[in-house]
């Protein structure tokens, strides 16, 4: 017998950028009690002049999941254009987002960034509530590995690199992760949302500086080890250039669990052409309590973007516990 929520489940997405916007899209047709969880540590572009000049958090993921989130009419897809469009000129408001100034115009009216936040879903329609993960900007430190080609004089074998955009790009393998400030006070709406929820929804996207960071924050990460809710990871359908190039599938699962080793998750879903070894990757959710799901959710086009009805489809399925081949 399906539990009563099944047929609209509340769902927590954890992440930042693209990536939870790609889930975020696909969820937001199955459900309108959403709650994107977003990572606040991007020190570039629009988002990190906002944050060095303002002192707030910086908007750019939280504008982009907003977007994700708006309805597909002419109301929803207009005011997502305007959210994400981005001025060209030779002064100050170069490359500056229009969606960021308007998200940091709300914080300094009401001074408080959860409200702004929440004004601006209600202008979209938005189907689904936006929340940062921390309350202040967070700095993002990875202690990353060189290959030993790389190294030499002058540059050690493991290098500190600090600053989300640089770990983002960079070459090496990431062993640890950590935020400056250390431990970094949590969202509370978030932890609730968290708590509260029926399940919770991790990646894709960039592994360690949009998705694991979250397992970082102590309150939400304590959270996330004590909700009721179940656990669904979503595996990115490429490695990407910088800070998860050459990893596999099962590495991505790793990196999760070793920065999060008590962590159950109870769900992975996988697009078959990312998958070297079934049986491995099989083998490795299993160790996390999980069950894989392999479904095609690459958008038609060949490009590795999800598809968001795919992506829909699988979520149903993981969330009714369908998990024979289709």
């Amino acid at each position: 017998m399906r539990p009563e929520w099944s047929k609209n489940p509340a769902v927590v997405a954890l992440g930042g950028g693209h990536g939870l916007s790609a889930s975020l899209s696909a969820l937001r047709l199955m459900s309108d009690r959403l709650t994107a969880v977003v990572t606040v540590a991007d020190d570039g572009g629009s988002s990190g002049r906002l944050r060095d000049e303002l002192a707030v958090l910086p908007p750019g993921d939280l504008r982009m999941a907003l977007a994700a989130l708006c309805d597909d009419s002419e109301w929803g897809r207009t005011w997502s254009a305007m959210l994400q469009h981005r001025f060209r000129s030779e002064g100050d408001l170069d490359n500056h987002a229009v969606g960021n100034l308007l998200i940091v115009a709300l914080w300094e009216l009401l001074g408080d960034p959860v409200a702004g936040l929440d004004w601006v879903g209600k202008l979209l329609g938005a189907r689904g509530r936006v929340l940062p993960m921390a309350s202040v900007p967070l700095v993002v430190e990875a202690d990353v590995r060189r290959a030993s080609h790389e190294t030499g004089p002058g540059r050690p074998e493991v290098e500190t690199v600090v600053g989300q955009s640089r770990v983002a790009v960079t070459d090496g393998r990431i062993e640890q992760l950590r935020l400056l400030p250390p431990d970094p006070p949590a969202s509370k709406e978030a932890v609730e949302a968290v708590m509260e929820a029926d399940w919770v929804v991790l990646g894709p996207g960039s592994w360690y500086s949009s998705v694991l960071v979250h397992l970082l924050v102590p309150d939400l990460a304590q959270a996330l080890h004590d909700t009721s809710a179940r656990r669904c990871v979503t595996l990115n359908l490429s490695a990407e250039r910088g800070e998860t190039a050459g990893l596999t599938a099962v590495d991505h699962l790793e990196a999760l669990h070793r920065h999060a080793p008590g962590l159950r998750i109870d769900a992975v879903v996988a697009d078959p052409s990312v998958v070297e070894d079934v049986s491995e990757l099989q083998a490795a959710a299993g160790c996390m309590g999980a069950k894989l799901l392999m479904r095609q959710v690459r958008r038609g086009d060949g490009t590795a973007r999800h598809d968001a009805l795919r992506l829909a489809a699988a979520y149903r399925d993981v969330f009714e516990d369908v998990f024979g081949d289709v």
